[in-house]
């Protein structure tokens, strides 16, 4: 029974053509999950990516072009993965852009298309996916948020909003879901190296490295790693923030 349950579990990962949803995508795919992958914009990408995770590790991979901000769309997507699956066992909440200057310089647009897509997202996700979940008696829920969740950073304050509104999203859909015994949880990123983090130059990166204790920027795999080790753990263990930031907080 157990070696069967290996076999069908699926993972839906929003915003996995690239850094953090792309790592996490393959250090899953190396496990025997089947996996369900969205992306905004670059679907060949996405396509070619889901090819190499198939003829790698012999796994089931469906992609999808989805605006995580876009209740219709999640809605539409999550039917067509369940369909497909027959069940989604492990939801994934990547997908998420940033906004780096000065609170005064964003515009009303900006701010709501951060905020639809960094939090709004998981409501839309979690919305059309839990009732596939409570039915099925199974599922997890890891949303990926932020250090800056927590504390805050200066010119990045929506970024910081929003990532703070998935920590508390995360803490009270944990206690909602509880009873049913799918646990919610989200790993708080520090820094990583993916093209988000790009934009600094390699003076800025190696300043910022050196503040980091484990002296360095983490790797989108080992995002994954965390992600896997958090699908793995009691059902107990529910409502956490889990830092992962070489001990910068």
């Amino acid at each position: 029974m157990e070696e069967k349950n290996m076999q069908i579990r699926t993972a839906f990962i929003t915003g996995a053509s690239r850094g953090i949803g792309r790592g996490i995508a393959l250090v899953l795919a190396r496990n025997g999950y089947n996996l369900a992958l969205t992306c905004r914009r670059n679907k060949e990408d996405l396509d070619a990516f889901a090819q190499e995770l198939h003829s790698r590790y012999m796994i089931d991979v469906c992609t999808y072009q989805c605006n995580a901000s876009s209740y219709p769309e999640v809605a539409s997507t999550i039917d067509a993965a369940l369909a497909h699956f027959g069940k989604i066992t492990l939801l994934v909440n990547n997908a998420g852009i940033s906004k780096v200057g000065l609170l005064t310089d964003l515009s009303p647009e900006e701010w709501k298309e951060l905020i639809e897509t960094n939090l709004s997202s998981l409501f839309y996700h979690c919305k059309s996916i839990i009732p596939s979940m409570l039915q099925k008696e199974e599922g997890r829920i890891i949303n990926i948020s932020s250090m800056w969740g927590s504390v805050g950073a200066s010119c990045e304050v929506a970024y910081s909003a929003s990532k703070g509104g998935v920590n508390a999203f995360t803490r009270a859909l944990a206690k909602e879901l509880a009873p049913s015994n799918i646990p919610v949880n989200a790993i708080a990123c520090g820094v990583i190296d993916t093209d988000m983090n790009r934009i600094f130059t390699e003076e800025d990166r190696q300043a910022l490295s050196e503040e980091i204790p484990a002296g360095r920027f983490a790797e989108p795999e080992e995002v994954g790693e965390a992600v896997l080790a958090l699908a793995q753990m009691p059902a107990y263990v529910t409502g956490q923030i889990i830092g992962m930031d070489g001990g910068y907080l």
